[in-house]
């Protein structure tokens, strides 16, 4: 969802706020500490992707989800405590995966560094380490996060982007974290990977103005084959987002998008702007396609909104609970 014109300014100024901090973060950071960090998240991300390769999108998902409310933090990891909601309650992170396999890599880690390494950083890494796995860019993740101490179902509901979002909406949300035009449709191209469940894009198929109608914009044969996957009410019913390749990173989602053919309106959103619509075009042509290579770009710049560094939150003992 949008945030409101009314706080953009301000909520810009914090953006700047919050990129200088990440500044501090470095590749090198647990060099002293921890020198063996990125190859025990590997091993360790490896061992899962191996078995389910299909958890790569949960665990990108699960780090977009976590730096777009509060920042990279780690506070989408957290539970629910005193009867307060936590973010992975939210109605948007109630289908998120691969928890499993922070708690994996952050149990591994205290048993040769403890108390050293967060959570957040654990998320990022696994994060780029699941994408390479399975055919994606490779990019360097600076470190140095420390993890957050508050997650509110509330503020993940009213953070995230919907998949119903319009272009203005979109525009709002990532340019209010400091991302760019250009970083709006690299980031969507994440959606080459993974499924969703049947509800975020139902109302396209069913009663997408509230008359029993269409999504006019939706290729109406794609609209046929989704109907009979999903019919009116389903809520267990699962439909890749890149129909055919949806466990291979690659350019396919543009291709679909372009045929109007993306799953959720914020997808075909990206043909509603000048500077989207031209980024999509470019990569449906593999001889012109930079997806690859802005995407690692992009992921580096997502992973340092918000961070918190210094004597800021703390490093968790266990991923999902306050020290």
């Amino acid at each position: 969802m949008a945030i409101s014109t009314v706080l953009l300014p301000m909520v810009l100024s914090l953006s700047l706020v919050q990129l200088a901090y990440a500044q501090s973060l470095d590749q090198g950071f647990y060099a002293n500490t921890c020198p063996n960090v990125v190859g025990i998240v590997k091993r360790t991300t490896a061992s899962f992707i191996s078995q389910s390769p299909s958890l790569a999108a949960s665990l990108l998902r699960l780090h977009f989800h976590d730096c777009f409310v509060r920042g990279c933090d780690g506070s989408v990891l957290l539970n629910s405590t005193n009867g307060i909601p936590a973010e992975k309650d939210a109605i948007p992170n109630k289908t998120l995966r691969g928890f499993q396999v922070i708690d994996a890599a952050k149990a591994a880690l205290e048993v040769v560094c403890p108390g050293v390494v967060s959570c957040a950083d654990i998320l990022a890494l696994v994060a780029r380490d699941a994408v390479t796995m399975i055919n994606g860019p490779y990019w360097a993740v600076p470190l140095g996060r420390r993890d957050g101490v508050v997650s509110l179902s509330s503020e993940a509901l009213n953070s995230l982007p919907a998949p119903f979002a319009n272009i203005s909406d979109l525009k709002s949300t990532f340019g209010a974290l400091g991302l760019s035009v250009k970083d709006l449709a690299v980031l969507s191209g994440g959606h080459t990977i993974g499924i969703s469940h049947c509800p975020p894009f139902s109302d396209r198929l069913y009663n997408f103005t509230g008359n029993g109608d269409t999504d006019p914009s939706m290729d109406q044969r794609y609209i046929q084959q989704l109907k009979t996957k999903c019919p009116p009410a389903d809520v267990t019913t699962t439909v890749e987002m890149d129909p055919g390749s949806s466990r291979i990173f690659n350019t396919g989602y543009f291709t679909a998008v372009s045929a109007r053919k993306g799953l959720f309106q914020s997808d075909a959103a990206l043909l509603n702007d000048a500077e989207t619509k031209a980024y999509v075009q470019q990569q449906t042509n593999s001889a012109t396609s930079t997806f690859l290579k802005d995407f690692a770009a992009s992921m580096v710049k997502m992973g340092q909104i918000g961070v918190l560094t210094g004597k800021a939150g703390e490093i968790r003992k266990n991923c999902a609970l306050r020290n």
